[in-house]
């Protein structure tokens, strides 16, 4: 018995939600572009959506991080707001960023939560891409509030799996 609750707390601790932003305004310079009304709806809708989830015990509460850019900080506070989790600047994961360096904070990040990443794309579909399929080459679309939910082991590439891809849209 001790055996399968220690499995359950793993996969938790195993659990990763990769986020892009609401719709942001387009604009100059990049990393201070607000989201638009649209945007901000798409995030509200989303995030009465996993606030539910969480209520409902189908999902434990992660461990929030945003980019340091204006539209994802704007997302993850809503999301934050929310859900009640706190939320974390990652100033990794950015629209330039890598995914094979978020994946490597992954594999050391001993957090005991599910983790939540809020960020841009084409960040976000390549880590997606990396940690499903093993090659950020293979990433995701993701159209924006879209989230994607990862289980894996370790977050080495091609050894997540995709277990749900929600966006706005499916919420309606």
């Amino acid at each position: 018995m001790q055996s399968s609750v220690k499995r359950e707390a793993n996969s938790e601790m195993n659990h990763v939600l990769i986020m892009r932003h609401g719709e942001a305004a387009p604009g100059f310079p990049d990393h201070a572009r607000p989201l638009t009304p649209r945007g901000e709806q798409e995030v509200e809708a989303m995030a009465r959506w996993l606030a539910q989830r969480i209520e409902q015990g189908e999902l434990t509460m992660p461990t929030l991080y945003a980019s340091p850019y204006v539209r994802a900080q704007q997302t993850a506070k809503r999301i934050s707001d929310a859900l009640g989790a706190p939320l974390q600047t990652l100033a990794f994961i950015t629209p330039d960023d890598m995914a094979a360096d978020v994946s490597e904070w992954l594999i050391h990040h001993n957090d005991e939560a599910p983790i939540m990443l809020v960020s841009h794309m084409p960040l976000v579909g390549d880590l997606a891409g990396l940690l499903v399929e093993g090659s950020p080459s293979q990433g995701v679309g993701f159209p924006t509030a879209a989230i994607a939910e990862l289980e894996a082991d370790v977050w080495a590439a091609g050894c997540a799996q995709l277990k749900r891809f929600t966006q706005p849209s499916q919420l309606v």
